[in-house]
């Protein structure tokens, strides 16, 4: 096994990483999960989606660490306790929303409490947001949306997919939310193996000690990382578990 680094947290995205095409965990992925905690560490799902969409399989795999929701804007505990989080201005997200919908892109919009999507609540300046999210298969759209974005100050912009993309409010990221993690846990960012697939992920992936791409990544994360593990649906994260930290 090959061990350059000690490994004291592995960080890992959901869909396309930790998740196959049908959003299970596969037998050997699981096992290596399993491994690692019996070794103390730390295992931390750092994913775009919000608590209640993650917290299912934080149960099923036993883990025992934060999690990291929401691309960063929210930190939990293991019993589902907020240690932080960043909110987003209401004002930005009626902007983003009107926006999208006018070039024909749908949406989905994340509260503290629950997800609309490709809708936009009356109440919206009374509601706690977190993440704006928007999609198209044209990429000539959602370049435009890219350009429109761009002129709104204060937005983190990334995606999840090559089709979406993701808005957080600025700073809020991956990488500096498992900084948080890491500082809570006596730890180092060399410390950590990331393990990812798309844009919301290069920043973790580039300043983790071990900075893992999935072999279905965008080809923008592959360069970015340090070493490219097989696809979702390949066992891929468990096998670069099995390579770096066990």
């Amino acid at each position: 096994m090959e061990q350059a680094k000690s490994i004291k947290l592995i960080a890992l995205d959901m869909d396309g990483t930790l998740l196959t095409m049908d959003h299970e965990v596969t037998p050997l992925t699981r096992q290596a999960i399993s491994d690692a905690m019996d070794k103390g560490i730390h295992v931390v799902l750092s994913t775009g989606r919000w608590l209640k969409s993650c917290y299912p399989y934080a149960e099923s795999l036993g883990l025992q660490s934060y999690l990291v929701t929401v691309n960063g804007g929210q930190i939990w505990t293991k019993d589902k306790e907020l240690v932080e989080q960043h909110l987003f201005d209401s004002k930005k997200i009626e902007q983003m929303y009107h926006i999208a919908t006018e070039l024909g892109l749908t949406t989905w919009m994340i509260t503290t409490e629950q997800v609309y999507r490709n809708e936009l609540p009356d109440n919206v300046h009374e509601l706690d947001w977190l993440k704006f999210g928007c999609e198209s298969h044209d990429p000539v759209i959602l370049e435009k949306m890219i350009k429109e974005l761009s002129y709104i100050e204060g937005l983190e912009m990334t995606n999840s997919l090559p089709t979406n993309m993701e808005v957080n409010p600025e700073g809020v990221n991956k990488a500096r939310a498992l900084e948080k993690v890491c500082k809570k846990l006596g730890i180092t960012m060399d410390e950590v193996m990331a393990v990812g697939d798309s844009l919301n992920d290069i920043k973790m992936i580039q300043q983790a000690g071990i900075g893992v791409a999935m072999g279905n990544a965008q080809e923008a994360v592959k360069k970015a990382a340090d070493y490219i593990t097989d696809f979702n649906n390949e066992d891929g994260v468990g096998k670069a578990i099995q390579r770096f930290a066990l």
